[in-house]
């Protein structure tokens, strides 16, 4: 009997308190069970619920399961027959009526099946012998915290990334040096998505590479990357996709932040919880615009207001998982994880940290103030507390659709586990918690933050992100992982792990481990600084390799994850034009504020406009992806667009004219040939280059043909 009550406790399946005369009641259910109920359960139900198969993911055969429930919730309410689920599809008043092959039950049978759930619906043995209870997923076993992306970073012993990757080499040795050129060039698209200018910069190359790091277009350039990461745009999607006017200054503040090196940790903490950390400063509270740029309906009816609130919370949660902790922990909205231990469980209770949190568009006060893009509701009225001054209702401004529409509704001040991810099926409420593989029991309490009484916001958001940034008991070891791969896939082409946001099961494994972690670990000495890290990958041997390719290490290395050669790389849409527009003396250099979806400005792709309905057309020929979702990696294609961009569009003619009028001061035509190669590809031309050239130019081509034939040379497009 005690076996059995334990059990009992121990189940997160039943509603009732324990009745006073539960131990009696237990025993004669335990009676009823071995005399009569276990023989009706096998012939009527076992078959379809834990015997031949499993429907609805109802498993019957032993105690625990049976009070799991299935995909429709609790089936067995322990002493409740009159509320249990099975009670009422047994006596055919809810569908689907059971059984679904037989008649329906005789009063008899139901009543005694009836009378043995009132007694507590106790087992003395499963109703199939040597059946055991399916392993609670909901329980992170020390096996699933074996994983390497779920391990205490190593303390590596090493100099630097040469070592490393030399220590792994398997007999090979890095490829000879880049010449002075090529790595300048490389430099500036790199670090700032600029070809170098005429003058080639006769620096060194560590004091080159602190000039760039430095420089206000390394923030545009990087920013961009993390954009991607956060599927930033200025706009709702959906049908309607209205614009959100003010978005652009979370772009902003990413640029702003890189610029200034603003330590990771920090960079992460603002985004998630910036109104709680700082509530007056104004970059901070842009930062929560990481939260709230995801897409929304903007017309939903009643009955869809609880569901898109659950889907709002879900972008929120899942971004931050793929974005800052390459996991997908979305997958465990509505199961288990099938590969990663991520339970349910602790999917909803992550969750739990936006229950009170709801975006809004940010808005610019009179006296310059930002407003934060997320706030917290409040119980007496769906609403965010914002100024009267932000209040627009107009469609697209003001109000995100989620206020508009619940407005004067249920207010949702709690989180429920739901069975199948379905609003309609609550299965207990959730309250705020942490993935257990990223932490241990009884650790909660360490990131706990406790608002000021008179604040209007919960304080979740900074207590999950005390979490996700403690690298000695919470997620920091792998936050810190994730961002250096993300560095060196933008260095590199792609990262120690090829998959940037799956680190999980399903990702592709990571090809230097010991570099990893000696790159987050020295991420985490540093304070968190991104810069110095730059600095480690850009000086190394590795990353100043030549590009020439070598048959015996291809054949040994196909995918070059030994990293014994610097793989060319096609640069981005983005660097792609703004390069153009550099080398045409077109380029506005103006930095911050509104952006524009008018593909003949001058300023850098970075502030166009991202409306998710009208991408900018030619920013999606290379390749830009939809910003619905976090995107860790952009494909590279090669598409007839493309060529006719360059060939025919009117942009790229005004930038082969303005490339022209530059080039025009240099003299002869073998001058501006130089020139024209300087700027493009920062090396003199070939003589059979110039050749070439002349022959272009003399059946009477236009210097702006020829321009426009360079800007579509693949070496202005690739990085060597």
């Amino acid at each position: 009997m005690r076996h059995i009550f334990v059990l009992f406790l121990t189940s997160s399946a039943f509603a009732a308190d324990l009745p006073p005369d539960h131990a009696q009641r237990m025993e004669r259910g335990l009676k009823s069970f071995q005399q009569e109920v276990a023989g009706l359960l096998k012939e009527n139900c076992l078959r379809c619920h834990g015997g031949e198969k499993v429907k609805s993911d109802f498993d019957m055969a032993t105690r625990e399961d049976l009070l799991r429930g299935g995909s429709h919730g609790s089936v067995v309410i322990p002493f409740d027959a009159k509320n249990s689920r099975l009670v009422e599809q047994i006596n055919h008043t809810k569908e689907p009526h059971m059984p679904d092959d037989k008649p329906k039950l005789s009063a008899e049978v139901i009543a005694k099946i009836s009378a043995w759930i009132d007694d507590g619906a106790p087992y003395s043995e499963p109703l199939v012998a040597g059946k055991k209870p399916k392993r609670d997923a909901s329980v992170v076993t020390a096996e699933d915290r074996q994983w390497w992306s779920f391990q205490p970073l190593k303390k590596v012993q090493a100099k630097s990334i040469d070592e490393l990757l030399l220590k792994n080499a398997k007999g090979m040795s890095f490829n000879p040096p880049a010449q002075k050129n090529v790595l300048v060039r490389r430099l500036y698209l790199y670090l700032t998505g600029l070809p170098p200018s005429e003058a080639s910069d006769k620096a060194a190359l560590p004091d080159l590479i602190d000039k760039l790091l430095d420089s206000p277009r390394f923030g545009e350039r990087w920013a961009r990357h993390w954009l991607d990461v956060a599927r930033y745009a200025e706009s709702t999607g959906f049908e309607q996709d209205y614009d959100r006017p003010y978005a652009f200054h979370y772009r902003d503040f990413v640029i702003k932040a890189l610029n200034s090196d603003m330590p990771y940790d920090q960079f992460v903490k603002w985004q998630l919880a910036g109104d709680e950390y700082e509530p007056h400063n104004p970059l901070a509270l842009a930062a929560t615009g990481f939260l709230g740029a995801g897409v929304f309906p903007s017309q939903i009816t009643a009955n869809e207001v609880e569901r898109t609130r659950y889907d709002a919370m879900d972008d929120m949660l899942s971004t931050t998982g793929s974005a800052m902790l390459g996991l997908t922990v979305g997958c465990a909205r509505c199961h288990d994880h099938k590969y990663d231990p991520l339970p349910t469980h602790d999917y909803y209770a992550m969750l739990a940290t936006f229950t009170t949190t709801t975006r809004m568009n940010v808005d610019v006060h009179t006296d310059g103030q930002v407003t934060s893009a997320v706030t917290t509701m409040k119980k007496d009225k769906n609403t965010p507390e914002i100024p009267s001054a932000t209040r627009m209702m107009i469609c697209g401004e003001g109000y995100d659709p989620i206020v508009m529409h619940t407005q004067g509704g249920p207010f949702f001040d709690k989180t429920y586990f739901l069975k199948r991810g379905n609003s309609d099926m609550k299965d207990g409420e959730a309250t705020q918690g942490f993935m257990q593989v990223l932490s241990r029991p009884g650790d909660a309490k360490r990131w706990q933050w406790q608002p000021p009484k008179d604040a209007k916001y919960s304080g979740r958001r900074r207590t999950f992100s005390n979490w996700i940034t403690d690298v000695d008991h919470g997620a920091g070891a792998l936050l810190a992982r994730v961002i250096v791969n993300r560095l060196w896939q933008h260095h590199f082409g792609t990262g120690l792990v090829p998959t940037t946001n799956d680190f999980g099961k399903t990702g592709a494994p990571c090809t230097q481990p010991e570099l990893l972690d000696w790159l987050a670990g020295q991420l985490v000495a540093n304070g968190w600084k991104l810069k110095p890290i730059h600095r480690l990958i850009l000086n190394s041997r590795a990353w100043q390799q030549s590009s020439a390719r070598d048959a015996k290490k291809e054949a040994a290395d196909p995918a070059n994850g030994l990293f014994m050669r610097f793989v060319p790389q096609r640069l981005e849409a983005e660097a792609i034009r703004d390069s153009m527009l550099a080398v045409s003396g077109l380029l506005d250099d103006t930095m911050f504020g509104p952006g524009t979806r008018d593909e003949n400005s001058h300023r850098r792709s970075i502030y166009f406009s991202i409306k998710r309905s009208q991408l900018i057309g030619s920013m999606v020929a290379f390749d830009l992806p939809e910003p619905l979702v976090s995107q860790g990696t952009r494909p590279t294609t090669t598409v007839a667009p493309q060529a006719l961009i360059l060939m025919n569009s009117p942009q790229a003619r005004t930038w082969a004219e303005g490339l022209a009028k530059r080039i025009q001061s240099a003299g002869d035509a073998p001058k501006q040939v130089t020139m024209a190669y300087r700027l493009c590809f920062n090396r003199d031309p070939t003589p059979d280059e110039v050749t070439a050239a002349n022959s272009f130019l003399k059946p009477g081509a236009t210097l702006a043909d020829y321009c426009q034939v360079v800007l579509s040379l693949n070496e202005f497009i690739y990085v060597n």
